[in-house]
């Protein structure tokens, strides 16, 4: 209600929640009922997972303008665009030790590949924290965001493409 006792033009608008992919939104419903163990178990499983980038897509030595700034496991990303819209990202690992590199870039492989490019941008950063918990260490969590955001500023230059 406004001052005057009228509804408020907000109360007139649709309040929508932000889409995130249904794949990770399914995931992350299946996190929130893990314990720690089982979260860990849970994400060695998708490191074992991991594939990295296609030689058809990338041949090492990678260009250095796809490493992802603040990853200390030495992450690389690819976004390659579908006819669809969407797009379809790849990953590369060089630290062989970089189990939770490994397990975020399979989980966004599996869960955000081929969605659309608007619900790829909507994905907040607090994804890191759903899936790695609150204690995950400040260099990690700084890595791990670094993906996210180099995988979101390939959905946001297609987006502006497909728009002009």
């Amino acid at each position: 209600m406004d001052r005057v006792g009228q509804p408020s033009e907000r109360a007139h608008r649709e309040v929508s929640e932000p889409q995130i992919p249904q794949a990770l939104t399914e995931l992350l419903e299946e996190f929130s009922f893990l314990d720690r163990n089982e979260r860990i178990d849970f994400l060695i499983e998708y490191a074992d997972q991991f594939e990295n980038v296609p030689e058809n897509i990338a041949l090492r030595p990678y260009p250095e303008e796809r490493r992802v700034k603040r990853c200390e496991s030495q992450a690389y990303v690819w976004a390659e665009d579908n006819d669809n819209g969407t797009q379809k990202y790849y990953f590369a690992v060089e630290n062989p030790q970089g189990i939770s590199a490994k397990s975020f870039c399979a989980i966004l492989d599996n869960t955000i590949s081929d969605a659309t490019l608007e619900e790829v941008l909507e994905i907040s950063g607090d994804l890191v924290f759903d899936i790695y918990g609150r204690e995950i260490s400040m260099g990690k969590g700084e890595g791990l965001l670094g993906i996210l955001t180099s995988v979101q500023a390939f959905a946001r230059q297609a987006s502006k493409q497909h728009q002009s």
